[in-house]
């Protein structure tokens, strides 16, 4: 019998996980779900969306950085949010606008990995 019920997150590298837990609440204003000393004297650190049910994990692996993460994250107006993210200081490509297809664009945090938003309905 299948016990698995749910994706709740997913790991992203990162160099620093106070850099990258910085970055992810300040400037793309994530919540942190979890930031917790663990018995090997690492830390668990996960962040996320207001209101979403997948979390980052943010975990140090400086071999693994600087690579398309796969993460795909939901806006309601793609421009506004690019623009946002620029005044941020975040390095943000172009908005991208296809026939056909949603407005997206890529982004890169201060590791160099890199994210797609989406405009959704």
């Amino acid at each position: 019998m299948n016990t698995i019920t749910d994706v709740i997150g997913v790991t992203v590298p990162v160099a620093s996980q106070d850099d990258a837990l910085a970055f992810f609440t300040e400037k793309l204003g994530f919540e942190t779900r979890r930031d917790a000393r663990m018995a090997d004297s690492s830390r668990w650190v996960t962040v996320a969306a207001p209101g979403a049910t997948i979390e980052l994990a943010l975990a140090p692996d400086r071999e693994r950085i600087g690579h398309d993460t796969g993460i795909r994250s939901a806006t309601t107006d793609a421009q506004a949010e690019h623009e946002r993210l620029h005044d941020q200081g975040v390095t943000v490509d172009s908005l991208l606008r296809w026939p056909g297809v949603p407005p997206m664009f890529k982004f890169n945090d201060p590791d160099g990995n890199i994210y797609t938003i989406i405009q959704t309905p």
